[in-house]
């Protein structure tokens, strides 16, 4: 759970690895370009299944809390890379080195040591555990993907998804279809009609990202091939199964959509029960029209904004705007797909006034049921120089982000995963067009007394002091790391804390 009353100490690192907590200086953490203490309503132990590592060229920064000065170190910085199913609420504060090496495609939280246990600016934000693998031996893993090779010898897809999605990648989902739960990854496509700068199966020649988690897929699929996989997962996972195209393996699953259709169309017509979700840039209206019409139950839209300019910068789009982005939204609802945000989320950037204006509107204009509050895997740096001179304003926070968003859209839910629906979902977000603003007598009437608006900065507290403040959000699991110093990694976290494939 949220933790308010406490004071975590900064965490450096030596060049040796060695992890360590400062015994005066406390933890300073960053959203966008603001340095700050952790906020309340923030703060929780690091979860079990996650990672802590160095980073490299940058050294950390903590508060003096006697001269309430910023203090550098000649440390390094250190960050937490959180389990599955959080979503961080800061970055780690530091001063980059002139010659400071770009950092690997992973999410930074920030984190620090007090009471025995690490704490990390994160809140939980989904309670399935679908990508927990505690208590699931390695070997179980290995000795089901090998036996899944050896019945589908002839299937492509079933031997990438094992041999290099599980057995090389660690990837989560394929592990899961290894052990017969959840939600199966159906990767199709070899291109991409977009350049995403944090691309994580492929990068240009001449990119500052030097490797990327996985790589891309090298060939395609014939619709038989993802049937096959998607009755196999059906015969596994029978409570509720789950069928997901568009995987971090593989480009934009829409420059196949006529497999893709096929697919679910051949999955449909025998029968194939289940949530059939399409992970996309949504960057081609006619095409989701026409996989919604074959059998899609959902589908999920990767951004990490609703505004034009810093949509741009990112995503780098070829032949596609954000305008067919939000036309493909509304297209797949009015056709009675559910359409989740795969909202890759920027503390400092995506928590401010104008993104969170640009997505209301996209919410309620386009019909959208549900938000997954996913981290953005960037530098924190490179993200920052990309978006240089755009306007964003001082930061409001996760939880009064999330508050926000649930006021003005009651129907809205939120997660981390694509939720199971069954075939087909009871949808309650507004048909395009259809949204109208609650009247004034109405919000008068409903608002709580005593309760003012507060605004982005409401929940600030005096400089050092962490108390008096209440989180009313749900509940975070109270899981910590066992107490202690660890050694700290390079900056890529254990295959088993290998981070979900989904781009």
């Amino acid at each position: 759970m949220a933790s308010s009353n406490i004071r975590p100490h900064l965490v450096v690192a030596d060049e040796n690895g060695e992890i360590y907590d400062h015994p005066d200086l406390l933890m300073v953490c960053r959203r966008g370009h603001e340095f700050a203490l952790p906020r309340p309503d923030e703060l929780m132990p690091l979860p079990d299944e996650s990672e802590l590592f160095l980073l490299p060229g940058r050294r950390a920064v903590g508060l003096d809390p006697e001269t309430g000065e910023a203090v550098g170190m000649d440390e390094l910085a250190v960050a937490a890379f959180a389990a599955p199913a959080h979503t961080l609420t800061a970055h780690p504060a530091y001063t980059s080195e002139p010659d400071a090496p770009t950092l690997p495609l992973f999410a930074y939280g920030a984190v620090g040591f007090a009471n025995g246990r690490f704490y990390v600016c994160a809140k939980r934000v989904d309670e399935s555990n679908r990508q927990v693998f505690r208590g699931i031996h390695r070997k179980k893993v290995e000795q089901t993907a090998r036996e899944l090779m050896r019945r589908y010898p002839d299937n492509r897809l079933m031997q990438h998804l094992t041999a290099k999605c599980a057995l090389t990648y660690s990837c989560p989902a394929a592990r899961n279809l290894c052990l017969g739960r959840y939600e199966a990854p159906l990767p199709v496509s070899r291109a991409c009609n977009a350049r995403c700068v944090g691309c994580i199966s492929q990068q240009e020649a001449g990119s500052r990202i030097c490797a990327t988690p996985q790589n891309r897929m090298a060939f395609t699929p014939t619709a038989a091939e993802i049937v096959e996989v998607m009755r196999h997962h059906a015969r596994n996972e029978v409570r509720e199964p789950v069928f997901s195209f568009g995987q971090g393996c593989e480009g934009e699953p829409l420059t196949e959509a006529p497999l893709i259709e096929e697919a679910v169309r051949l999955f449909r017509a025998e029968g194939g029960r289940g949530t059939v979700n399409l992970n996309s840039n949504a960057s081609l209206p006619g095409a989701v029209e026409r996989i919604a019409a074959a059998g899609l139950t959902s589908l999920r839209v990767s951004l990490n904004s609703a505004r034009e300019e810093t949509y741009s910068r990112y995503y780098r789009p070829h032949g596609y705007t954000l305008a067919d982005v939000r036309e493909s939204i509304a297209t797949a609802r009015r056709n009675g797909v559910f359409v989740s945000l795969n909202l890759l989320y920027f503390p400092g950037i995506t928590d401010t006034e104008p993104e969170l204006e640009a997505l209301l509107d996209m919410v309620r204009t386009c019909g959208v049921s549900f938000i997954q509050l996913r981290n953005l895997n960037i530098d924190p740096e490179m993200y920052l120089e990309l978006l240089e001179g755009i306007e964003f304003g001082p930061s409001m926070g996760l939880v009064n982000f999330r508050k926000r968003l649930r006021r003005e859209c009651p129907w809205l839910g939120f997660g981390y995963f694509n939720p199971y629906l069954g075939d087909h979902p009871d949808l309650t977000a507004p048909l395009p067009g259809q949204w109208q603003p609650t009247p004034l007598a109405d919000l008068l009437r409903d608002a709580p007394e005593a309760l003012p608006d507060a605004g982005p900065d409401a929940d600030r507290t005096a400089e050092g002091d962490l108390s008096g403040v209440e989180d009313t959000e749900p509940d975070d699991a109270d899981e910590g790391l066992p107490r202690g110093h660890r050694h700290a990694g390079t900056g890529v976290p254990d295959d088993d804390e290998a981070p979900g494939c989904e781009d």
